[in-house]
This record gives structure tokens, C-alpha cells and sequence, in this order.
């Protein structure tokens, strides 16, 4: 049965139970006064329905990198059904990848008003919080989404607020964020890559050898990768695999800024 006429078998056991005073909806159909209520909601409903169908298209624009039109759509969704949090928190994240902090931020704060209970918004704020130099501020609204018992990716509220800390320096809250989201993820190649990271910073080598040993062995080589890899070998004193590393990295990638570091003899993080 499709929507509309699912809402017209509702309208019609409604009416059977009202007076025969009527009223004409926005459809132009005549339905019994007392089923305003059912009237109205059927609306919301449909609105919301089709405003999340604007928000999908802007989703999947705003993944391939084609933000205007991502910008457009989400709008439009908002536009439809203006109490649809998820439409604003979506606006804050492609303003937020425009570089237009002021509008993602009004869209983050709308979001949140309207759902202050939604766990991937308050992820989402907390690491543009974190990407706009309010990294401390930006944990309780990590630590606000790792709560919720429902939420679906909490490794990577937990990978997000390591991400933060360790920006910061502070290593030892990076630790605690970046273990729990190994624990609950351990396929993540960006919390194994940020775990060999921060093991290195701190002198851990055999963790930080370990952590990226399973992180070169699930995925592709990238400048970050194989930068990471070679810093790692030299503490350990393992001249051969920093030479090899050194040789493709500047093979691969001899434009990379890693590639510039390595020419400085540049070997801090």
C-alpha cells in the first residue's frame, strides 16, 4: 500500500467515529473536523519523510567532494521540515568543510537544540570543536556521545577524542581514548595508525612497532603510512627498513611534505 493511500485508510477509520462537521486539508480533501489531529500529524510525517530524502541526496553529494550542490539540498531539506535536527547537523558539516565555521556552527547549535540527545551530532560538533582550536571543549561532547548505549559508532567517538588529545600532546588522555576505541574497533586502520603515533611520541616503540606492523598489514602504503613506518624503524635502529621505506616513500610520493621532511632530515612528529 503506498503512503498516501495508507493515510487515507487512517483518515477513513477516523471519520467513521467523528461529527460531520468538516474541513478541507492543503490536499483539498474533505475530512471530518475532528480529525485534525491525524491530518496534521500524516503532514509532519510526509514532511519529515521527504526532508530526509533531501538529506540523503546532500549526503551523498557532500561525500563525493561536490559541496554546492550538497549545500543546495540540505537547505532544501531543512526547508521542508525545519525541525529536522539531522538536516542542520548535516549543514554543519559542509559548512564546517567549507571553512565557514560561523554557519556550521549555527547549524551544529540548531541540531543540537532540536536532538540534544543525538549521539553522532554531538560526535560530529565535538570534532569540529576540535578541528577550530577547542579541542578541551570538544571531549564532553565526545564523552556525551560514548554514553549513549545505542549508539551504532562509538569506536570512532572514541577515536575522535584520542585524535584531540593527542593534537594537544596530552598522551596519556589519548591513550585512554585510543585503547577503547581499539577495543570496540580493532579493525580501524586510523585508530592503529594514531596508537603507533602516539607509542612513538612517547618512547613505546615495541608498542608503537606493534600497533603499526598491524596497521601496514591492513592497508595500501600512503605517505603517512610509510613517514610513520620509517620514524618507527630509526628509533628501533633498524637501518635497512628505514632505507627501504625511505626509497619508496621517495619513489611513490616525491611531492608529498613527507618527502620534504625526510630531504630536512626533519624525524619529529
Amino acid at each position: 500500500m503506498t503512503k498516501a493511500r495508507m493515510a487515507g485508510a487512517l483518515l477513513a477509520s477516523v471519520l467513521a467515529a467523528c461529527t460531520t462537521t468538516t474541513i478541507t486539508t492543503s490536499s483539498g480533501e474533505v475530512v471530518a473536523k475532528g480529525s485534525e489531529r491525524v491530518v496534521a500529524t500524516a503532514n509532519t510525517a510526509d514532511a519529515r519523510t521527504r526532508a530526509r530524502a533531501r538529506a540523503d541526496l546532500a549526503g551523498g553529494y557532500y561525500r563525493t567532494g561536490q559541496l554546492a550542490v550538497a549545500l543546495d539540498e540540505a537547505r532544501r531539506a531543512v526547508a521542508i521540515d525545519p525541525g529536522f535536527a539531522d538536516g542542520y547537523g548535516l549543514l554543519g558539516l559542509i559548512y564546517m568543510e567549507m571553512n565557514e565555521r560561523a554557519d556550521a556552527e549555527a547549524n551544529f547549535q540548531k541540531a543540537l537544540k532540536l536532538d540534544p540527545a543525538g549521539s553522532e551530532l554531538a560526535n560530529n560538533y565535538g570534532w569540529f570543536l576540535c578541528q577550530t582550536g577547542r579541542e578541551r571543549e570538544s571531549i564532553q561532547y565526545f564523552d556525551r556521545a560514548l554514553r549513549d548505549p545505542l549508539y551504532t559508532t562509538p569506536a570512532r567517538a572514541a577515536q575522535n577524542a584520542g585524535a584531540c588529545l593527542l593534537s594537544l600532546k596530552d598522551y596519556a588522555g589519548a591513550e585512554r581514548y585510543l585503547r577503547r576505541s581499539f577495543e570496540l574497533d580493532a579493525t580501524s586502520p586510523t585508530t592503529k595508525y594514531l596508537l603507533a603515533r602516539m607509542n612513538l611520541a612517547t618512547g613505546q616503540i615495541d608498542r608503537a612497532t606493534f600497533y603499526y606492523n598491524l596497521l601496514a598489514r591492513s592497508v595500501e602504503s600512503s605517505p603517512e603510512t610509510l613517514w610513520l613506518g620509517l620514524r618507527i624503524a630509526r628509533a628501533n635502529g633498524d637501518l635497512r627498513t628505514e632505507s627501504q621505506l625511505a626509497n619508496e616513500l621517495r619513489q611513490r610520493f616525491p611531492q608529498s611534505p613527507e618527502v620534504a621532511a625526510l630531504a630536512r632530515g626533519d624525524f619529529n612528529d
